[in-house]
């Protein structure tokens, strides 16, 4: 667009009533101040899903209220859970591990609460920057003193209740091995608005 500085506005020639018709126009127009802003939007944040953080915390508490059950952590072979709907080619590509893992996480050292809180912060991080592939290191339960793996088994719970996993399974072995999994998040498009 082209601009005329407005001291020149009053030299350009109009010529005839079309002059005249457009002085009646302008009339009672007043010039805008030498400073013109732009209207601009500003980025508006992601709203926090109140419902989805309201259910974290109701399974955080259903989970931390209740005893550790140490007999169902014996009966845990293998951690894994394939989501209704998952190809049988999708789920032999994530138990071969030949997804790429795009973000992980490592739980060693933290509590139940501690452990539940990070997955789920991590798992909405990894959502919001559409990671689909992502590996948790849960570690093998050697340092329970004889309660067996303790992460490893209430993260299973804790996975299946999700409505972002697809389906997880225990990592191979040069990626931790029973010590860690693979988890197929759904893509961000594909959640259900909360």
């Amino acid at each position: 667009m082209i601009q005329i500085p407005r001291e020149q506005l009053h030299k350009v020639p109009v010529e005839g009533e079309d002059s005249g018709l457009f002085r009646a126009a302008m009339a009672g127009v007043k010039p805008r101040s030498a400073v013109a802003h732009a209207a601009t939007r500003r980025a508006v944040p992601a709203p926090h899903p109140r419902s989805r953080e309201a259910d974290e915390q109701a399974i955080l508490h259903e989970l931390l209220d209740g005893p550790f059950d140490a007999d169902l952590a014996d009966c845990v072979e293998t951690l894994q859970y394939r989501g209704p709907g998952i190809q049988d080619r999708v789920w032999r590509r994530l138990v071969r591990g030949r997804y790429h893992i795009e973000a992980e996480i490592d739980l060693h050292g933290l509590n139940r609460e501690q452990a539940y809180l990070a997955v789920a912060q991590f798992i909405m991080e990894c959502r919001d920057r559409d990671q689909r592939c992502v590996r948790i290191i849960h570690g093998k339960g050697l340092r329970s003193s004889g309660r067996g793996p303790v992460l490893r088994t209430l993260l299973g719970g804790w996975l299946r209740r999700r409505d972002d996993v697809l389906a997880f399974c225990q990592a191979r072995p040069e990626h931790g091995g029973s010590g860690a999994s693979y988890v197929l998040l759904r893509a961000a498009a594909t959640l259900p608005s909360t």
